[in-house]
């Protein structure tokens, strides 16, 4: 295993690569490859202030774009596997270092604007492998994640493979998503459930506010943000890698209703 202390362009005889141009930093970045072939990219805008890279395989891809606004910073704990890819759009902000997992050829994709919270967990993966006894056919595939854009998920949040989080939605405090979450909605709890539609959220703390005090004040709305909630409505189908079909194990006459259902 290779490790690097220091955020600069890089590039070694196993193919791997950093692409950054911005200011060398050497306090808190940790970059550890453990195949080839894999590429880090990052804007040289990008606010980083804490970085903890793992390529644990070959032709994985991460991207960090810059951060144009004042935010939190950027602290990642990033987990790369086997032609595996992270994207993390601009402006986004981590109150603490945030987990992202995609491994297995899964995708995890951050929109723009999103604001993390602390401890949080975005994970493509179980890490561990389980099985059906009866068939010995694995039953937790790594599947790919979207966030959309300016998504806040609030403290010691998880998101799980298989999601889609639409724009503009808020993801409570301890929730564990485990499936799709429209745009502008309040998700909460385990399994995070919609509570709340066609919300808007902004960024300014409520904490040295006046008592009654109206929102937003001039400035802070975000009118790009401002939309009612659409059920149906997603910006990415994530990516489903080693999906196992699930038709075996139904009883023969639910297969049979279903098959019926189809051609008719």
């Amino acid at each position: 295993m290779l490790q690097l202390h220091k955020l600069e362009r890089y590039k070694d005889d196993q193919g791997n690569e950093i692409v950054y141009d911005g200011e060398v930093l050497e306090t808190k970045i940790d970059i550890r490859f453990k195949g080839s072939n894999n590429r880090l990219v990052i804007s040289p805008k990008a606010d980083i202030k804490d970085l903890l890279v793992t390529f644990s395989g070959d032709n994985g891809q991460i991207e960090i774009e810059q951060t144009t606004k004042k935010r939190a910073g950027l602290r990642f704990e990033l987990r790369c596997g086997h032609e595996s890819r992270i994207r993390i759009g601009e402006n986004v902000g981590c109150a603490g270092r945030a987990f992202i997992s995609a491994v297995e050829g899964v995708s995890v994709t951050i929109g723009a604007d999103v604001m993390f919270a602390k401890n949080i967990e975005v994970r493509g993966d179980d890490t561990h492998p389980i099985f059906d006894v009866r068939t010995e056919k694995r039953v937790n595939p790594s599947q790919s994640i979207v966030v959309g854009e300016h998504v806040w998920i609030a403290k010691h949040a998880v998101v799980m493979g298989g999601v889609t989080i639409g724009n503009g939605s808020v993801i409570g405090f301890r929730s564990i998503v485990t499936s799709n979450i429209p745009n502008n909605c309040i998700a909460v709890g385990a399994p995070a459930r919609v509570v709340r539609r066609n919300i808007a959220w902004e960024r300014p703390e409520v904490v040295p506010r006046r008592p009654n005090e109206l929102y937003p004040r001039k400035g802070e709305k975000s009118p790009q943000y401002w939309n009612p909630t659409e059920d149906n409505a997603a910006s990415e189908k994530p990516v489903v890698r080693q999906q196992q079909r699930r038709g075996r194990f139904l009883p023969a006459s639910v297969r049979r209703l279903a098959r019926k259902l189809r051609s008719s």
